[in-house]
């Protein structure tokens, strides 16, 4: 069932509920309220007569025959005077008694002073009423013809404008619903138009104020990001392809020259370390591009426990001074280490290594010195940690790009890499609930602040 169909039922069910109520409310109040007047009528009735009775001294048979020819006369009248011995003063008809009073009857009027009932098609009151010091028992009956044909009326009105209502309640909610929904349906005919190869297709967010239009924001921020994970996946698949043809080709090159004929030994030894020096630079792109990955994971799959800043720093300088001899990395307390200091944080420490490790290992590629100093701060509630260095610097133009992947600036011409490194930090760092800065000056050196 479709949510138009949904809205259009459940309006008009919930409206036909109020509206039943107070149709059903309006015609018992009005059927309880003829009644209610009827038997004051009755009442009044027979007390006129039991006047014209006892006051006036009116023969019974008199006034039967008065009462049977007045316009005022009630359908089926029947009034009924009675002593209190049970003894029968008058009656309208004498033939004809429908009411039938008993004396257990008139006991309980008597006891309650006054009663209420129905029999058969009339309605029937009975009263104690006392007139020269004398109490007499009265009963009084007919039927509201008028005020019963008056409440059918008002049943066939109040049913037939139950249905009407309802229809037309149907009628409006089938229009409304679909006036509102009208956002929706275009928006499911704009999103069935984007595709892979309309990545740039948006919705129409409207007056920017209701849910509709909020949807379709929200929609449309997915979009924004959906078509940026689309292009940077272009990009990435399009930059390693050619990071990767490089050291193939010139490993091909270097066997089939190698092939051609038959040389000596320093002539294979050199072109064996061409083909590892290609090798090399295809495992360590091979390796970046699976941290890349893993770094990309869902933090909730990756794997966080309590570790020490400071020792996953000292594993990564001994990492790099292992691997580079000639390099010199220092590190730098700027005051002692206490008790509630942030030196212990949840992390990777697997992830937090090689992001430690290619900040020093970028920090000593491009100075001459092969020098880097790492300055550590422990506050209260955060680490900062500060490589620095004295080489060649960043332009301003390529600070901008500095974090994104496969980004290699003017600097590239002094070491070799892949532009995959400092992505990758950054992501790291990020899955850590971090932040990363650079600052730098061409010529003086570079600093890069990580916040933790």
């Amino acid at each position: 069932m479709k949510i138009r169909l949904k809205l259009t039922l459940l309006f008009a069910g919930l409206f036909a509920i109020l509206l039943l109520s107070f149709t059903m409310a309006i015609y018992f109040t009005s059927a309880s309220q003829r009644e209610a007047d009827y038997f004051k009528r009755l009442r009044q009735l027979a007390i006129t007569k039991t006047n014209l009775l006892l006051d006036a001294g009116v023969p019974t048979a008199t006034l039967e025959l008065i009462y049977q020819h007045s316009l005022n006369t009630l359908p089926q009248e029947e009034v009924a005077i009675f002593d209190t011995a049970f003894q029968l003063l008058y009656h309208d008809v004498g033939k004809i008694d429908k009411v039938q009073e008993t004396r257990g009857m008139l006991d309980s009027i008597i006891t309650q002073g006054e009663i209420h009932f129905h029999y058969e098609d009339l309605q029937v009151t009975g009263f104690l009423y006392t007139h020269g010091g004398k109490s007499y028992v009265i009963t009084s009956a007919a039927r509201d013809e008028d005020g019963l044909a008056r409440l059918t009326t008002l049943r066939w009105e109040l049913g037939s404008g139950f249905v009407v209502a309802i229809g037309l309640t149907l009628l409006a909610g089938i229009f409304f619903a679909r006036k509102a929904l009208q956002p929706v349906s275009s928006m499911v005919d704009k999103v069935a138009d984007i595709s892979e190869s309309h990545m740039n297709l948006r919705l129409n967010e409207g007056n920017g104020k209701d849910e509709i239009a909020t949807l379709a924001l929200t929609f449309n921020r997915m979009l924004d990001r959906l078509e940026q994970s689309f292009e940077a996946q272009k990009q990435f698949v399009s930059n390693i392809s050619h990071e990767l043809r490089t050291p193939l080709a010139a490993i091909i090159a270097e066997a089939e020259v190698s092939a051609l004929k038959i040389r000596n030994p320093e002539e294979y030894r050199d072109i064996l370390q061409h083909i590892l020096t290609a090798a090399r630079k295809l495992s360590r792109l091979s390796g970046d591009l699976l941290d890349l990955a893993k770094a990309g994971y869902d933090p909730a799959k990756i794997s966080f426990k309590e570790l020490r800043v400071d020792e996953v720093l000292l594993d990564a300088r001994q990492i790099i001074l292992n691997a580079n001899p000639g390099w010199q990395v220092d590190l730098l307390f700027e005051k002692e280490i206490e008790e509630g200091d942030g030196i212990t944080i949840s992390g990777n420490e697997y992830l937090l290594r090689v992001a430690f490790l290619n900040l020093i290992e970028n920090a000593c590629k491009f100075s001459a010195d092969t020098h880097c100093r790492i300055t550590i701060k422990f506050e209260e509630s955060s680490t900062i940690l500060r490589f620095h260095d004295k080489g060649i610097g960043i332009s301003a133009r390529d600070i901008e790009n500095i974090f994104a992947p496969f980004f290699r600036g003017e600097n590239k011409r002094y070491a070799s890499g892949n532009g995959i490194g400092l992505s990758l930090t950054k992501r790291i760092i990020a899955l850590h609930h971090g932040t990363i800065a650079v600052t730098s000056r061409q010529g003086e050196g570079s600093t890069f602040t990580i916040k933790l």
